[in-house]
């Protein structure tokens, strides 16, 4: 797996003086973990950026501080909502010698024959799957190929994933990740028929109304 190396310096503006150091072309994170300090940082932001764009969650970052490096997985990304522009990132430290949990995304590749010969239609699960593994272990993304899906019906799920040695797939083995399913046939809506009933009821109860003021008199 392709392994981002940043360089950070320590922290010690808080709160809302982050800004200054935004409008100076810096980026605030903060790296955290359950054997360390939080530790409070800066990185360039421009730099910082272009590194993690389109970065897999699974992907470990390496952190040079002040000299020193951390290994760590990007947990949260804080962007600007109209500029999109990187405000503050949560990273997550971690232990090479210690297995973790972490989210990997699945990539569907291939041409499944049955969409191609019999018009079938892909409905896909999740796009993401949980997995353990040691850091090291931690795959980029897992490979779905759908080019064995033949017919109707046909289908992958998470028990059929190749996954590295040393990976071990959380989920439940019977979840669906892809399906040929046939397509749906068009619904034709058929006006219902109203039948004409000829409305007789008011002329009964007149006619009843009369008869009673006839025994009344």
């Amino acid at each position: 797996m392709e392994e981002v190396v940043l360089k950070a310096i320590r922290r010690n503006v808080l709160g809302k003086q982050v800004k200054a150091i935004r409008r100076e072309g810096r980026l605030p994170a903060v790296i955290y973990g359950h054997y360390i300090d939080p530790i409070s940082i800066e990185l360039d932001l421009r730099d910082a950026s272009k590194s993690l764009t389109g970065l897999a969650p699974s992907a470990l970052v390496t952190l040079e501080v002040d000299g020193t490096p951390h290994r760590t997985l990007v947990r949260e990304k804080q962007r600007n909502k109209i500029t999109g522009i990187l405000l503050h990132i949560d990273f997550m430290a971690v232990s090479m010698k210690e297995k973790l949990r972490s989210q990997v995304y699945m990539e569907i590749v291939g041409l499944a024959p049955a969409i191609k010969d019999f018009s079938g239609v892909l409905v896909t699960g999740s796009d993401e799957v949980e997995v353990e593994c040691l850091p090291q272990d931690l795959p980029e993304r897992i490979v779905v190929d759908i080019s064995g899906l033949l017919k109707i019906g046909d289908g992958i799920y998470v028990r059929d994933l190749a996954v590295p040695e040393g990976v071990k797939i959380l989920e439940d083995p019977d979840t669906m990740v892809a399906l040929i399913t046939a397509q749906a046939a068009e619904e034709v809506e058929v006006a219902p028929v109203v039948e004409e009933v000829p409305i007789t009821e008011p002329e009964i109860i007149e006619r009843g109304r009369k008869e009673e003021e006839e025994e009344t008199e």
